[in-house]
């Protein structure tokens, strides 16, 4: 955490910054709006803004930022408020996770707008990530607002509920390439739109009664649901359990088949309120690698 904060000529540099790597962050599976430069920083959308972060030596630099919108929007949205050298600390204790904080010692939880990313991962169910992106991506340029250009590309923010509500579900499916998660988007958009679902209430609420009110949602299970409360709501206890974590934690902990409620007791006994963070450092270091996946 002990780090400096610089200004300069549109960007933001933190200087001597550990506990962040840019493609440790991004390809997580955590989000979906962020694209890979050609000199390997990334670029991301978020808050009506866009941003470029790259690692160069000890130092981080925002660019494309001033130290306002850094205050504001992305020193949240990056988590720089918690110190992840205690958590791996923490977590190290278990020696399989020592081995995945290494591997992926970068990572951080980013604190992303709920209703994207609740239709970001309602989208995510039985997808592929750059089949996720390309959907978001096109309907952000399709029912968005223009943000602006950079690098040669044009940006456009995620659309709110209330134009989602309104989408031809047809229209959906077939242009912006969701397939049979089209009537989840719309439908789930009206119930939010509608105050049927409230997501601003799930900040007050514990993880499990938050988690119940989600569910509501068409499109939405327990994984989806703990996708959404760790990557938008600071639920950090949350366990998602997709195939590469039943994968690593059958693997390294259980020996054998086992259900997902299983395993997502096993961890939040295990793992506590770091649940959230043993299961991105867990994730990325099975689905990188390979892990308990079949020959």
């Amino acid at each position: 955490m002990d780090y400096t904060i610089v200004e300069e000529h549109n960007r933001i540099i933190l200087k001597n910054m550990e506990d962040f790597e840019p493609k440790h962050i991004f390809e997580c599976g955590q989000a979906f709006r962020w694209y890979v430069e050609e000199d390997g920083s990334y670029t991301a959308v978020h808050g009506g803004r866009v941003v470029n972060v790259k690692r160069q030596g000890q130092h981080i630099i925002f660019s494309n930022t001033n130290k306002e919108d850094f205050e504001n929007i992305w020193f949240d949205y990056f988590d720089l408020g918690r110190d992840y050298s205690k958590i791996k600390q923490t977590l190290s204790k278990d020696p399989v996770l020592r081995e995945a904080i290494k591997f992926g010692k970068g990572i951080r939880i980013l604190n992303q707008e709920p209703f994207e990313t609740t239709i970001s991962f309602i989208i995510s169910a039985n997808n592929q990530i750059p089949r996720i992106k390309r959907s978001i991506d096109l309907i952000s340029k399709g029912f968005g607002d223009y943000i602006g250009k950079f690098r040669d590309r044009v940006y456009y923010s995620f659309p709110p509920a209330h134009v989602l509500a309104q989408a031809d579900e047809e229209d959906l499916k077939e242009s912006y390439k969701v397939g049979f998660r089209a009537k989840y988007i719309v439908e789930s958009s009206k119930m939010i739109n509608e105050g049927r679902v409230d997501l601003n209430s799930l900040y007050e609420l514990p993880t499990d009664k938050a988690q119940e009110v989600l569910m509501t949602l068409p499109g939405v299970g327990p994984k989806v649901s703990n996708c959404i409360l760790l990557f938008s709501f600071k639920k950090v206890d949350a366990f998602p359990v997709d195939v590469w974590v039943k994968r690593v934690m059958e693997y390294f902990y259980f020996k054998k088949d086992t259900k997902v409620d299983i395993i997502s007791k096993f961890a939040y006994e295990k793992f506590g309120p770091l649940s959230g963070f043993a299961q991105q450092y867990l994730f990325y270091y099975a689905r990188e690698l390979g892990i308990g996946k079949k020959k």
